[in-house]
């Protein structure tokens, strides 16, 4: 009877499981039992050979166990803390200047079109649809100025069961594009109805050296980037700050101190010519720090390729200074997972495959048609899982709190 209130168990795995810990950067379960129940929390994990007792105490039978293949493994949803959802319609492209120049000349004139509903809704499904293809299953969006685009991509993405926050953006300067911009007023009455979305603050810090100047210009009475955010009250535990390339040490204690988060961009700092995030000096600082693709200042939409970017930076890093010590793949797996749901204060949620955490996962297949991945040595699970040869070829289902949102079912948005 004492476990009369305790939810049924919806599905058992077996098999190979990867996550991180906050002890281990990477960690490999084989013969690993994993039991979901119908919530879609992680009821309990246990060994293969626990399978008896387990199906006595969880009450499923072990018939009903889902036997991973010899080729697949589980691992965590890919958390994207720095994406931009109103720029992927052009993704890949107009990557010929730096951030303030790109910005006037390609990225606000497309933000303006928003306010057209029906090509909201396009580009936001694209993205949300892509996002998860690529084992997305949480998301932190930044949209445009538009209320109501911006709720119908927290609609879309809720339709096709993606984890996301959503963003509305403000914004009352902008001499390029004269009508996308709102007044004080606009902006404070619009945000009243964004409310909800707008309890974690999310912007820009330090990105590259022009930006970092104009803000001192801006705010001459402030110590630094961060100090302008911080004396108005918009650094806090709920802040993700995205790029940080120029953020001194002073400024990353401020970080500590308030519990605000980074998104590392590498792919949108190389892009754009931006710079480079001291990854190490970071999480020395023990800020917390997770990954984004940064859409689309970034080319791709895809977690693994920031991960594979994450590495790059961090291998140039050393090339310039032999005494700075690489990133591993172990440690930038865990900003792709673990990290970035500890930035976004998610990690009691998600993140990993601990009981009592929501079952937000990848079903990996290096045997998939077309692969690029070799077959050859057990290091394959650790591969796929840093992004260094896998991609979406790989991932066969994507789940987020329990439900298969991969293969798509599609939603009523359609």
């Amino acid at each position: 009877m004492e476990n009369s209130n305790r939810p049924k168990i919806a599905n058992v795995y077996r098999g190979t499981f990867i996550h991180s810990t906050q002890k281990t950067a990477l960690q490999i379960l084989e013969d690993e039992l994993l039991g979901v129940d119908t919530d879609g929390k992680i009821a309990f994990t246990g060994r293969g050979t626990e399978l008896v007792r387990l199906s006595q105490t969880f009450g499923f039978s072990p018939t009903e166990v889902i036997q991973l293949a010899k080729h697949e493994f589980f691992m965590p949803g890919l958390v994207d803390t720095h994406i931009h959802a109103c720029q992927y319609s052009y993704a890949g492209t107009a990557l010929d200047m730096p951030l303030l120049q790109w910005l006037n000349t390609y990225t606000f004139p497309v933000e303006s079109h928003f306010k057209d509903l029906q090509f909201a809704h396009k580009v936001y499904s694209q993205v949300v649809k892509r996002t998860l293809r690529n084992g997305t299953t949480t998301a932190c969006y930044f949209a445009t100025i538009h209320t109501d685009a911006s709720l119908l991509l927290g609609k879309i993405a809720n339709d096709f069961g993606q984890r996301a926050f959503v963003g509305k953006v403000c914004m009352d300067r902008n001499d390029s594009v004269k009508h996308y911009k709102e007044t004080n007023q606009e902006s404070q009455e619009e945000t009243c109805r964004f409310i909800a979305e707008l309890l974690n603050k999310k912007s820009h810090i330090s990105e590259n050296v022009e930006e970092v100047n104009l803000v001192k210009k801006m705010f001459p009475d402030s110590e630094s980037y961060t100090d302008v955010y911080l004396k108005h009250n918009l650094l806090t535990d709920k802040t993700v700050m995205a790029h940080g390339c120029y953020l001194s040490d002073e400024e990353l204690v401020l970080f500590r101190e308030t519990g605000a988060s980074l998104a590392h961009c590498p792919n949108s700092n190389i892009s754009l010519c931006s710079g480079m995030l001291n990854v190490r000096n970071v999480l020395n600082h023990k800020v917390k720090l997770g990954l984004g693709t940064d859409v689309a200042g970034g080319y791709s939409a895809s977690m693994l390729d920031a991960v594979r970017r994450a590495l790059d930076t961090s291998k140039i890093l050393t090339i310039q200074n032999p005494e700075y010590k690489t990133l591993s793949f172990e440690e930038v797996f865990r900003l792709a997972t673990l990290g970035g749901s500890q930035a976004l204060s998610l990690d009691d949620q998600t993140g990993n495959f601990e009981v009592g955490k929501d079952f937000d996962a990848l079903r990996v297949n290096v045997a998939a048609p077309d692969s690029n991945v070799p077959l050859t040595i057990y290091f394959i699970f650790v591969s796929v899982a840093s992004g260094l040869t896998g991609d979406d070829r790989n991932i066969a289902e994507v789940f987020v709190a329990g439900k298969k949102v991969v293969p798509f079912t599609e939603p009523t948005t359609e």
